[in-house]
């Protein structure tokens, strides 16, 4: 069983940046495709991006192309999420969460849509609030 840990959320002013981490713990003699959501404010949750288990392959939602980028360092089981220009829409608690519970070797791959359903393990959340 997995444990997912996010952090590095805060308040931020537009254009500004913020790295999150997701710290992975548990199992992790197997790795797995990280995914990164997000839910504002009276919105259903969206997924931002992906990250294969090597971290060689990566998705992102349109909204976030070209401003956010995601990557991993399996040797410190944590991954991570790079947003720059940061606008008021980016305002939600962003979730991560691994593609656990799926046969070999689809969990470490990335959907081609990021979805709630593709992802067995999630973390707590971190708050995300761009404001000036």
């Amino acid at each position: 069983q997995l444990q997912l840990v996010e952090s590095g959320g805060g308040l931020v002013q537009p254009g500004g940046s913020l790295r999150l981490s997701c710290a992975v713990s548990g199992n992790t003699d197997e790795y797995y495709a990280i995914g990164w959501f997000r839910q504002a404010p009276g919105k259903e949750r969206e997924g931002v991006s992906c990250t294969s288990s090597s971290g060689i392959m990566t998705n992102y939602a349109d909204s976030v192309k070209g401003r956010f980028t995601v990557s991993r360092d399996n040797a410190k089981n944590t991954a991570y999420l790079q947003m720059n220009s940061l606008i008021p829409e980016d305002t939600a608690v962003y979730y991560c969460a691994a593609r656990t519970g799926l046969t070999f070797p689809l969990g470490r791959k990335c959907p081609p849509e990021i979805t709630e359903p593709d992802f067995g393990s999630w973390g707590q959340g971190t708050q995300v609030t761009v404001s000036s």
